[in-house]
């Protein structure tokens, strides 16, 4: 079987490089020359832990190859993945201009049946625009060309997408045709072999299934930060609280953890583009506007602690970050709260030095020289006056208190993860700030 994968984004690289694993024949396809040329030489133009080991792999084994041209690669496929990307334009609403930009393409080219199955996550109604748009082009030709469309939307993680797809929680999979039935589940059969489900749908709800889940994870996270801020006014101890509520099995204990607000490619602009949607239809989703509501305040909320500690006197402090990454395990600072710090320190007076194990050429890339770009963690809380705790990589779990502190000019930490313990680092000399501890 051979399929095409439109797009080489953390969605689209991982499927082409999952998929040809399993001995499927896979070209990735990218308007990005610079991006093919790196795949080409066996480089993975993203951070994502343990993909390119497999793209080295199945490159060698002559599974998986990239193109340009996307009318070269989809001769004798028989499923085309759309996993472009679908930004949130500037009311809010996925952009689909890229989605449907690939559709026109297939309807251009295609001379056999193909099944094209959007991968990208797209609102309610993608699909019957797909499949307008490719049936225009091929009247346009004068031909008549059995094609199919589908829905498979994707629930990767980023730090862990690989994992997530080799052993899936679930495959949803919408469709409108027993023949595009019969294409996915052949597709997925090296799946659900190892008992990995594939929920079979219509498309809308394969379409809703994605933003509502997302918007769902997004709730608890904004619920807890809600949760944490309140904790600290009325003297609770959030940690303690959630592991209350986690250990009742109608909530569990997953995506309760309190910190400085919700990032990456997803959530932020999964959320954003549901309630587009839901305004289109004259519908207000409340619930959702106040998570975002929330979630943008939790980003400001170490930077307010940090002015509230300083008297309002920041002005020619000098701060440390660890961590960039909206999360560990990737270099994706979409949407970082890390990235709202920044710009509020430094219009406060402020200089700012950071490390990150992966994001720092992200980063830079992003905004320039702006901060002082530092080789480990040590060395970003040298001659600081306060330090901060972003992202909770693994390598910030155990620091050397007394080294860290002996660096700094004033022993103060800012802990946006609730990673560390209080006595232990208060023991250290410092004073120390969580959240809704």
């Amino acid at each position: 079987m051979k399929i095409t994968i439109v797009g080489t984004g953390y969605v689209g690289l991982v499927t082409g490089v999952c998929f040809a694993d399993v001995g499927i024949e896979v070209c990735c396809v990218d308007v990005d020359q610079r991006k093919i040329d790196m795949l080409n030489q066996k480089r993975a133009p993203i951070f994502e832990q343990g993909l390119e080991e497999l793209l080295v792999r199945n490159v060698d084994k002559g599974r998986l190859t990239f193109s340009t041209s996307l009318k070269e690669a989809m001769q004798g496929s028989e499923v085309i993945f759309c996993a472009v990307g679908t930004p949130p334009d500037e009311d809010g609403s996925a952009d689909l201009r890229y989605v449907l930009d690939v559709a026109r393409e297939v309807g251009r080219n295609m001379n056999d049946y193909v099944l094209l199955v959007t991968k990208s996550t797209v609102p309610v109604g993608t699909a019957r625009k797909v499949k307008q748009a490719v049936t225009q082009e091929l009247a346009a030709r004068g031909e008549n060309v059995d094609f199919d469309v589908a829905s498979n939307p994707e629930f990767l993680k980023e730090g862990s997408a690989v994992k997530d797809f080799m052993y899936p929680e679930r495959i949803v999979v919408g469709v409108e045709s027993e023949r595009a039935r019969e294409v996915m589940s052949r597709l997925y059969k090296p799946f659900t072999l190892n008992g990995h489900p594939v929920l079979f749908m219509d498309v809308p709800s394969a379409e809703m299934t994605k933003y509502a889940a997302n918007a769902m994870l997004a709730t608890r996270i904004s619920f807890m930060n809600d949760i944490a801020n309140l904790c600290e006014k009325v003297g609770a101890n959030v940690d303690h609280v959630r592991k209350g509520m986690g250990s009742d099995s109608r909530i569990g204990g997953k995506f309760l953890y309190p910190g400085i607000g919700y990032g990456g490619s997803c959530f932020p602009k999964d959320v954003k583009a549901l309630i587009k949607t839901a305004d289109g239809e004259g519908y207000d989703m409340r619930v959702l506007k106040a998570v975002e509501a929330v979630n943008e305040r939790q980003k400001s909320l170490m930077y307010r602690k940090y002015s509230d500690f300083a008297n309002g006197s920041l002005q020619g402090k000098t701060v440390g970050l660890w961590g960039l990454a909206f999360k560990p395990g990737t270099d994706d600072m979409r949407e970082a709260p890390s990235l709202v710090m920044i710009d509020e320190f430094i219009q406060a007076g402020c200089t700012v030095k950071a490390y990150d194990p992966v994001a720092m050429d992200e980063c830079r890339r992003r905004i320039g020289d702006r901060i002082t770009y530092c080789d480990d963690m040590y060395q970003a809380a040298a001659d600081t006056d306060a330090l901060f705790l972003v992202t909770e990589w693994t390598e910030f779990r155990s620091p050397d208190w007394k080294r860290v502190g002996d660096k700094m000019r004033t022993r103060v930490l800012f802990d946006g993860r609730n990673l560390y313990g209080r006595r232990d680092v208060e023991q250290a000399g410092f004073a120390y700030f969580g959240i809704g501890l």
